[in-house]
C-alpha cells in the first residue's frame, strides 16, 4: 500500500473543512472520519458506523475483507459479504507470484516443522524464540543474495519500521520516494528523522531534495511499486546517491524472486547488486509464505540485532511457516521455469489489455494497474467484475492518491492461458459497459 503520509495522500484536515457534516454521506471515505471534535476517544465510532452500515458498505466497502474458502490460486471460491454467498471467481487478486504458496514441496516442509516444533516460536527471535530452521533459512537466504548476511522479520511491514527506527535519528535525513510502502514512511516516523518526498521515480527531483541536506542520509526506493508496477529507475537513482554521499536502501517486496537472471531482483536486472547498501524484501509475495528480511553486511545483522525494536519484541516467525518459505526459497534457486513462465503469462496479459486499449499506466511488471480514475464509479465496477466471475480488488484512497483508482491485476506463474483468456474477457467486457473503454 502506498503511504498515507505521503506528498500524494491527502487528509481531511488538508481538505480543509470536509467534515462528515459538509457533503452529504455518499460522498464520504475514510478521509472523513480521520479527526473528532470530541473530547470523548471514542465519539467517532458513532459516526463512523453509521456511515458504514449505511452507505458505506450498502455502496461497495464489502468488498474489503470478504474472506477465501480456498487458497490464493489462479481459481477461489470467496465468501461475499453482502448478499451472504459462496462465488467461484478466476483470481488476478493475490501476490502468490510463482504460485508457491500451494506447492506440495513447500505444504510438505511446513507440516514437517509443524510436526517437529508445534505451532509457533514461542518467543522474541532474540530470546528463546529462535530455532535450528530460522538460523538455516537466514544461512541460505544469504546466500542466494550474495550478502554477508540476512535478517528475517515476522513480517514485510515489521521489517521496514524495524530497520528505519533502528538505524536513523531524529536530525537524520531519509529522502524517499512519494510512493514507497506505507511501513517505509512509517518507519522514519518512528524514528523522528527528517523527512523528504521526491517526486515518483524522477532522478533529477531525488538530486534537487538531496541537495541542501547534511549529515546522515538514507535514500530508499522500491523495485516494483506495488501500485503501480512500474521499476525504480536504480542505475541513476544510485549514481545520484552515491554522488551525494547517502546510503541507499531498496525495498524488493514485489520484485525479489521474480527479476533477474537468478531471481535475486531488479538490483540483479540493473547489475547492482553491490552498489545498493541494504536490501530488503518479504516473502509473503513469491515465496507464498510470510514475513521478510534486510541482507547486507554482517555488522548490519549485528546492529539489527539489538536495535529493530518491531524484531527484539515480536515473536519471532511460527517455524512451520519459516520452513516453508525454506523450501519455496529451494524451488527458486532450482526452478528458473517459474519464473520463466511468469513473465510468459505477463506478457500474454498485456497483449490481450493492450489490444483492447486498457489504460495500465507505466507499468511494466507482473503488477498491472487497470486505470479507472474515477472514485465514485470503482466500487460499482468492482461488483460487476464479482459478479461476471473475476476476482480484483478496487484500490481507493488512502492506499493511492484521490481520483488515481484502480484495479490491480497480479499474474502468477501458475495462472494457465485459459485462465487468463476467460478473465481479460470478463474485464474488457465490463470496462466496455461501463464506457472506461471503448
Amino acid at each position: 500500500m502506498a503511504n498515507q503520509s505521503g506528498a500524494e495522500s491527502e487528509t481531511a484536515d488538508q481538505r480543509g473543512g470536509d467534515t462528515p457534516q459538509a457533503v452529504a454521506t455518499t460522498e464520504y471515505d475514510y478521509s472523513n472520519f480521520y479527526y473528532s471534535s470530541s473530547d470523548d476517544l471514542f465519539a467517532i465510532f458513532g459516526p463512523y458506523d453509521d456511515w458504514w452500515y449505511g452507505s458505506a458498505r450498502n455502496s461497495g466497502y464489502y468488498l474489503f475483507s470478504q474472506p477465501m474458502s480456498t487458497p490464493p490460486g489462479p481459481r477461489i471460491n470467496l465468501e461475499e459479504q453482502l448478499h451472504h454467498e459462496t462465488l467461484k471467481l478466476f483470481n488476478l487478486a493475490s501476490h502468490n507470484y510463482l504460485g508457491l504458496s500451494t506447492h506440495p514441496e513447500v505444504i510438505a516442509a511446513a507440516h514437517a516443522a509443524l510436526d517437529k516444533y508445534g505451532l509457533g516460536a514461542a518467543g522474541s527471535p532474540i530470546l528463546s524464540g529462535t530455532m535450528d530452521v530460522h538460523l538455516t533459512l537466514e544461512k541460505e537466504l544469504a546466500a542466494f543474495k550474495h550478502k554477508e548476511a540476512a535478517m528475517v522479520f515476522p513480517t514485510g511491514y515489521s521489517t521496514n519500521v524495524g530497520l528505519l527506527s533502528a538505524l536513523m535519528r531524529p536530525g537524520d535525513w531519509v529522502i524517499l520516494d512519494q510512493n514507497v510502502h506505507a511501513s517505509i514512511v512509517d518507519g522514519a516516523i518512528l524514528a523522528k528523522a527528517q523527512v523528504k518526498f521526491f517526486r515518483h521515480n524522477q532522478p533529477a527531483d531525488l538530486e534537487k531534495k538531496l541537495k541542501g541536506t547534511t549529515g546522515k542520509r538514507l535514500v530508499v526506493v522500491e523495485g516494483v511499486y506495488s501500485m503501480d508496477g512500474d521499476i525504480a529507475r536504480l542505475p541513476e537513482m544510485v549514481e545520484i546517491s552515491k554522488r551525494a554521499g547517502a546510503r541507499i536502501l531498496i525495498d524488493e517486496a514485489h520484485s525479489s524472486f521474480v527479476y533477474g537472471a537468478e531471481g535475486r531482483g531488479v538490483v540483479e536486472h540493473f547489475g547492482l547488486e553491490d552498489e545498493v547498501d541494504i536490501h530488503v524484501g518479504t516473502f509473503s509475495k513469491a515465496l507464498g509464505g510470510q514475513g521478510g528480511y534486510v541482507a547486507g553486511s554482517q555488522s548490519l545483522y549485528n546492529y539489527l540485532m539489538g536495535f529493530a525494536r518491531s524484531r527484539v519484541f515480536s515473536c519471532a516467525l511460527s517455524p512451520a511457516v519459516t520452513a516453508g518459505v525454506l523450501a519455496a526459497l529451494r524451488i527458486v534457486k532450482r526452478e528458473p521455469q517459474l519464473r520463466q513462465r511468469l513473465w510468459e503469462n505477463v506478457a500474454h496479459f498485456r497483449s490481450l489489455l493492450a489490444t483492447a486499449g486498457v489504460d495500465v499506466a507505466e507499468s511494466t511488471s507482473q503488477i498491472i494497474p487497470i486505470m479507472i480514475r474515477n472514485d465514485r464509479k470503482i466500487l460499482g465496477i468492482a461488483q460487476k467484475l464479482q459478479k461476471e466471475g473475476l476476482y480484483l480488488q478496487p484500490i481507493i484512497f488512502p492506499a493511492v492518491a484521490k481520483h488515481r483508482s484502480r484495479f490491480r491485476v497480479s499474474i502468477s506463474a501458475s495462472h494457465s492461458t485459459a485462465d487468463l483468456d476467460r478473465a481479460a474477457a470478463i474485464l474488457i467486457k465490463v470496462l466496455r459497459e461501463e464506457e472506461i473503454i471503448k
